[in-house]
């Protein structure tokens, strides 16, 4: 019940997170066992979605501190942009597919820290509230590295498009 329940969006979350889909599938069960092996250690006062959030969080952290997430080349493209986008023409499609892996380097430049910020916000459309619980920090901390997040990546994106 909980894969069903929460699969889609620890997979959506991973795959902002390193933009590979095989990679986010493999980081969702990941995920999912070591959240099997930790329900002891759930507080049942506390909101179970954002529990499962934050332990998302720190295992996609953890997982970047060891692979320094150094993927250039992006496989798969993400459902979610696709439906966003809906279709168009050959041309767009090329030109949004250029955008979008110049916004995963630029992504990728980030603190791991800036970066679960800015997608948790920009990416995903979570309030600043829900990224304090999630991150387990003050709302003010949230609000400036999602700031810091935006300039730094405006700086890096005006870099690459030159």
């Amino acid at each position: 019940m909980l894969v069903d329940t929460y699969s889609r969006r620890i997979f959506n979350m991973a795959y902002q997170f390193s933009g590979s889909y095989e990679e986010a599938q493999d980081m969702t069960q990941e995920i999912f066992m070591k959240l099997y092996n930790s329900l002891d250690k759930y507080d049942s006062r506390k909101k179970f979605s954002a529990w499962l959030l934050t332990l998302s969080k720190n295992h996609l952290i953890d997982n970047y501190r060891k692979t320094k997430w150094e993927k250039k080349n992006r496989d798969e493209l993400d459902e979610h942009f696709l439906a966003a986008q809906g279709r168009s023409g050959p041309e767009e499609g090329m030109i949004r597919e250029e955008n979008k892996k110049i916004l995963w380097s630029g992504l990728n430049h980030l603190s791991s820290e800036v970066r679960m910020a800015v997608i948790l916000r920009d990416i995903q459309g979570k309030k600043y509230e829900e990224i304090a619980e999630i991150m387990k920090l003050p709302l003010g901390t949230v609000k400036s590295r999602v700031n810091r997040g935006r300039v730094q990546l405006a700086k890096i994106l005006k870099n690459k498009r030159r």
